[in-house]
């Protein structure tokens, strides 16, 4: 076990009046923010706050810091003096909340205590100071609740069953028309649950409550909800939480009373205005929970206008505090205001672009800083379909619009059978009353959730606009049978599991079956139909054209495209590509061009395959002109013949029949027999490391040498055309700088006799792919033969790890993520220890051989975001990506070029 003892001089604990918003690593994002509403003299309850550092510390050794119970313990003194009352004390005690507050917001995955202090004794002495028996003992029961859950691991569900009972008994539908008598017997209840679930007295001395609890939300960092959410979100798993115990304030004290929370601008839209919720008589676990419908935050002005009006210019100092979008979480206690957190708002992607502009036009931040709060994943989203509004549908309800998007799935009602059915290939809308942190495993397979409860500030709406999931909450007119699986709409129609049921998180509509999807109004900008300052422009159109304008300002990196046609290129050229990265020429193979391959792999002399390829010759020249014309006046990157020559073959099993039947029943099969011989021949056991890329070159005289002779009379038409063809010539999967010099050779001599015959000058620059380590590690010789490199970092990935992509991820990849060993896949975000480094250590290598080499990227990491960051400090000149990802990549690179260790916006 190792050494809990902290180095001399650590401080572990800090009141609220000591620490700012600027020390989130240590007193995580919500201490951090309590003590900068603290400073700004707000109305916050005095408290203080555990460090990351001994959370670290605890779960490193298994025993808290030494010096931590005589911390702990000297501000719970300060605290006590400064209320005027002892914690957990019979006559009028002194309660606090222990609550999890890590850096990022991590909603509902770690745990919260609320009314900590409370006893059999001290129960008597709150109702007295109170003058509230009610009140009294539904804190106590909270308290049991709460604490027998999160710190004593009894299953909630026996707690809530015990209230559906006592409910039932009363014969009331809501915990707030119990009785002070009803909890009593409640409080009895709970008590013996615990007893009998964890094997030992609910505690009565509140020191032991507090400390226990504070162990509990240390050791909810590595529950399994909170480690699942952290990969999800790709959070550090090392951070730890910071604890934070606070003074309570009640909102359970009657209809003077209540708890909300509060957003100063639309996390769903970015519209400003007032949004929030807010729940009369209940304590603020209540709110997000959803257990309870909420009224709008505006009813609360006609509710208590006191307390209305000094919330709204609370939230105005913080928005502009912050310069941001505020999430705030509010109690009323009789009347008087106490703010209990304020944090950067999760927003939707739509609202994330419409407030970044929206701060731009009102000063609060400049362009650069806008950059980083929009992100190349939110952009994706706002580029996926949208529900037909010409469809006929079948509306069968209507939500709260929590998360935007249009999804699709059969209705599933655990998370369960949500992950099940998902890993099967379903797709899925999990259908719950309310979701709970249990059910983030649910969350993450389904296209959508859907819930009968709760509203935009529930667990269902806060998770899902922090994953870009589509959301719908608060559909009161649903009724939702977790138990019989299934869901009962208006008019007494009944969903069963495993019915189609269609969520539009935009409107907040449900509809029965299918609803056809159209495109993202965010696509038809990019394909230029639909024009930004146009009287029919969509604001949101309006918010990510300027975002994108901000982008293509800053951005270092240029953008290229894969693409391998002219309708491809001129897609690409509309979504704003400055050129092709990659074109992949095997594509150019198939279709009524397979038999020619078929022929020339079946050639005997060189006659016969000289004939094969001039067949060829002129159907690959009219591919590159087209190309070429399509792109014209920008760099088109061409890579020679890549895969083994076995893919262009029919299928060696089918080939083996169709010949036994013929031979069985003595059918000509001469050319089928031949054929069947060149497959035996060529079939390898490991093809993506055997025959195929420069290899093929080298074997297949004359293949390559046809394919830059198409290449160069392409180009020499086109500029015979008045174009600007300009071609670059690649050559795939080389290992060593030999290898390149055949191939160059043989491929200047083909353009010297192109320019010869056609009177035309043809500068066609020649490079490889770095897509083996041995290629990353002698990049310094091979940069000698190469004008530049392309990074494939697919096959660069497989070569490092030792991985076939198309057995591993479907293989043994799901248990990786799930055990941690990947916080991501490494074909889908770069491997910037293992994989990256070689890209580095081959770009530097490169330049120190020829300094004006060009370096690029070409793998489906071109268009991620993350890899995009890495790939602008690696120092390459572009990224390629498919046409889709195009703006993705542009966004990212703006970001990557103006990226400042400011605010981070998860």
């Amino acid at each position: 076990m190792s050494e809990n003892k902290a180095p001399h001089g650590v401080k572990f604990v800090y009141d609220f009046t000591e620490g700012n918003k600027d020390l989130k690593d240590l007193l995580g994002g919500k201490g951090a923010n309590l003590a900068e509403m603290t400073n700004l003299g707000l109305p916050v309850p005095p408290g203080f706050t555990i460090t990351t550092e001994a959370c670290k510390v605890y779960l490193e050794s298994g025993e808290e810091p030494t010096a931590l119970r005589d911390e702990v313990s000297a501000h719970l003194d300060a605290l006590e003096a400064r209320m005027g009352k002892k914690l957990g004390q019979a006559d009028d005690p002194l309660l606090v909340s222990v609550r999890s507050g890590a850096k990022f917001s991590m909603p509902g995955m770690m745990d919260t205590v609320l009314n900590i202090g409370l006893s059999d004794k001290s129960v008597q002495g709150l109702a007295k100071q109170a003058g509230d028996e009610r009140f009294a003992w539904d804190s106590y029961r909270r308290l049991i609740q709460m604490f027998g859950k999160t710190v004593l691991g009894v299953e909630g569900d026996l707690f809530e069953e015990a209230l559906e009972a006592a409910k039932a008994a009363k014969k009331v539908t809501v915990d707030t028309d119990l009785e002070a008598g009803d909890l009593k017997k409640l409080v009895t209840s709970f008590k013996k649950i615990v007893k009998k679930e964890a094997g030992r007295d609910f505690p009565q001395d509140p020191r032991e409550q507090m400390d226990l609890a504070i162990k509990a939300v240390f050791e909810s960092w590595n529950g399994d909800r909170a480690k699942l959410y952290r990969r999800q979100e790709r959070i550090p798993h090392d951070l730890g939480t910071a604890v934070n115990v606070c003074s309570m304030v009640f909102g359970n004290l009657g209809p003077d009373s209540g708890t909300g929370v509060a957003f100063t601008r639309d996390p769903a839209s970015g519209h400003q205005g007032v949004y929030g919720d807010y729940l009369q008589n209940a304590q603020g676990e209540d709110v997000v929970a959803g257990i309870r419908n909420t009224v709008a935050l505006a009813e609360l002005e006609q509710i208590d206008k006191k307390s209305y009006d000094q919330l709204m210019q609370i939230m105005e100092t913080l928005e502009n505090h912050y310069k941001d979008l505020c999430d705030i979480e509010f109690t009323i206690e009789r009347g008087r205001l106490w703010m209990l957190q304020t944090r950067v708002g999760k927003r939707t992607a739509g609202a994330a672009f419409r407030i970044a502009t929206q701060l731009v036009d009102q000063g609060l931040i400049d362009e650069t800083e806008a950059l980083q709060r929009v992100t190349g994943a939110q952009l994706a989203q706002l580029m996926f379909p949208r529900f037909d509004e010409k469809a006929k549908v079948e509306q069968v309800g209507r939500g709260i619009a929590a998360s935007p998007g249009a999804a699709v799935g059969k209705a599933v009602f655990d998370s369960y059978t949500a992950v099940k059915w998902s890993r099967s290939g379903e797709k899925v809308i999990l259908v719950r009353r309310e979701t709970n942190p249990d059910d983030l495993d649910g969350m993450i397979a389904a296209e959508g959730i859907l819930t009968s409860r709760g509203g935009k500030t529930s667990h269902a709406a806060v998770v899902a606009r922090g994953m870009g999931k589509t959301c719908v909450c608060g559909a009161e007119d649903l009724e939702v049978d977790t138990k019989r699986r299934r869901m009962t709409v208006p008019g007494g129609h009944v969903v069963e599991e495993g019915d189609v049921i269609s969520i539009d998180g935009s409107t907040g509509k449900v509809y029965l079956g299918e609803v056809p999807v159209v495109p993202s109004p965010v696509v038809e900008y990019f394909e230029g139909r639909m024009h930004p300052g146009a009287d029919d422009a969509d604001e949101l159109v309006e918010a990510v054209h300027r975002m994108m304008a901000f982008a293509d300002r800053k951005r270092r990196l240029r953008v290229r495209a894969n693409a391998d046609n002219a309708e491809d290129a001129l897609r690409a050229r509309r979504f704003g590509a400055q050129g092709i990265g990659l074109c992949r020429t095997e594509h150019m193979f198939l279709g009524e061009r397979r038999e020619m391959v078929e022929k020339l792999i079946l050639a005997d002399t060189a006659a016969e395959r000289e004939s094969a390829l001039s067949a060829l010759l002129p159907l690959q020249k009219k591919d590159f002109v087209e190309l070429f014309e399509a792109m014209d006046g920008l760099p088109v990157t061409i890579r020679l013949l890549d895969p083994p020559l076995h893919e262009f073959l029919p299928d060696i099993t089918e080939l083996s029949v169709r010949v036994a039947l013929a031979e069985s029943r003595q059918e000509p099969h001469e050319n089928d027999l031949r054929l069947l011989q060149a497959v035996h021949r060529l079939h390898e056991q490991n093809p993506m490391l055997g025959l195929r890329g420069v290899r093929l070159g080298l074997v297949i005289p004359g293949l390559f040498a046809m394919q830059v002779r198409a290449i160069a009379e392409a180009a020499a038409e086109r500029k015979a055309a008045k174009g600007d063809p300009r071609a670059e010539i690649m050559i795939p999967l080389v290992g060593t700088v030999q290898e390149l010099e055949i191939v160059r050779e043989e491929a200047d001599k083909v353009i010297a006799e192109v320019q010869t015959a056609t009177g035309t000058e043809l500068k066609l620059a020649i490079g490889t792919m770095i897509e083996l380590p041995r290629a990353a590690l002698t990049a310094g010789q091979i940069a000698e033969a190469a004008e530049f490199f392309s990074f494939g970092t697919n096959d660069l990935t497989q070569t490092v790890w030792g991985f076939s992509r198309d057995d591993v991820e479907a293989s043994f990849f799901t248990a990786y993520l799930e055990k941690g060993i990947f916080g991501v896949s490494p074909f889908e975000t770069i491997d910037k220890d293992g994989v990256g480094s070689l890209v580095k250590a081959a770009a530097e290598a490169g330049r120190r051989t020829r300094p004006d080499l060009k370096l690029g990227v070409c793998g489906e990491h071109g268009g991620d975001p993350e890899s995009v960051h890495f790939f602008h400090e690696a120092g390459l000149d572009y990224v390629s990506c498919s046409p889709f990802r195009i703006p993705v990549a542009r966004l990212e690179a703006g970001r990557a070029a103006t990226q400042s260790t400011g605010s981070d916006h998860r």
